[in-house]
């Protein structure tokens, strides 16, 4: 639970997963380690490494786990859209999500949430004061600093980490936004949630992240997506969606 000092809120990890079948077991043991956690919402899309397997045996150990099992790969943006609609329905304060990878660190969460007293959006953010990435090359580092940039200039939004998605929205924000209405799935649906956050009035914050690449498993990022992610960009600048 989340202790404001007007409410207490319950709090709802979504973490969409797609063959990560070796990150399972650490990922919940470590988010379980943190008390304000309710509930970890899994959202699988049909991985083939017994990754549902995986989540179901946790779930028999523990009455906070559960799973959306989709049929194929549906993409990541609406795996996160699936995991958000189930957590507002069981009655969600706020919502966390982030990677099954371990490249968010759950021990940050208690910081994120304390920052949510003053934003609506919090962000594990790579790119602020204290922040940093370990063990990428010099090639993804320059394709993320370049989408940042990107999404910051083109879509004027006033976040230094604009498609991290390790962030915390409060249920207010969910509710208008509706994320099931996002056109983008990939994930580029990242940046057309920030633009939609920014377009409503909400505000927010950023908590720093030392980001680690994954240790196990493949990263999903593809040509194709991060061509998206540029199209998405064009998109929302010709024709933005309603505030």
């Amino acid at each position: 639970m989340i202790v404001t000092e007007k409410k207490t809120l319950r709090l709802a990890v979504v973490v969409p997963t797609f063959n990560e079948v070796d990150n399972v077991d650490e990922l919940v043991h470590r988010l379980l380690a943190i008390e304000q956690v309710d509930e970890i919402v899994f959202v699988d899309d049909n991985s083939f490494d017994g990754t549902a397997a995986k989540i179901i045996e946790q779930s028999r150990l523990n009455s906070q786990i559960r799973l959306i099992s989709r049929p194929r790969k549906l993409g990541l943006g609406s795996a996160y859209a699936a995991g958000m609609k189930w957590a507002l329905a069981h009655g969600a304060g706020a919502v966390i999500t982030m990677d099954a990878d371990l490249s968010h660190d759950p021990e940050v969460i208690p910081q994120m949430i304390q920052a949510m007293d003053d934003h609506d959006l919090v962000i594990g953010s790579r790119y602020v004061e204290s922040g940093r990435i370990e063990n990428w090359g010099l090639g993804r580092r320059a394709l993320s600093a370049t989408a940042n940039f990107l999404t910051r200039v083109i879509l004027s939004i006033p976040a230094k980490d604009c498609t991290a998605g390790f962030r915390l929205y409060r249920r207010e924000v969910l509710l208008r936004i509706k994320p099931e209405t996002v056109l983008s799935h990939g994930y580029s649906y990242l940046e057309e949630m920030i633009f939609r956050v920014t377009r409503a009035g909400f505000s927010i914050g950023e908590v720093p992240i030392v980001f680690h690449d994954r240790r196990a498993g493949q990263s999903k990022i593809s040509r194709a997506e991060i061509a998206r992610g540029l199209w998405t960009l064009v998109r929302l600048r010709i024709v933005p969606p309603r505030a």
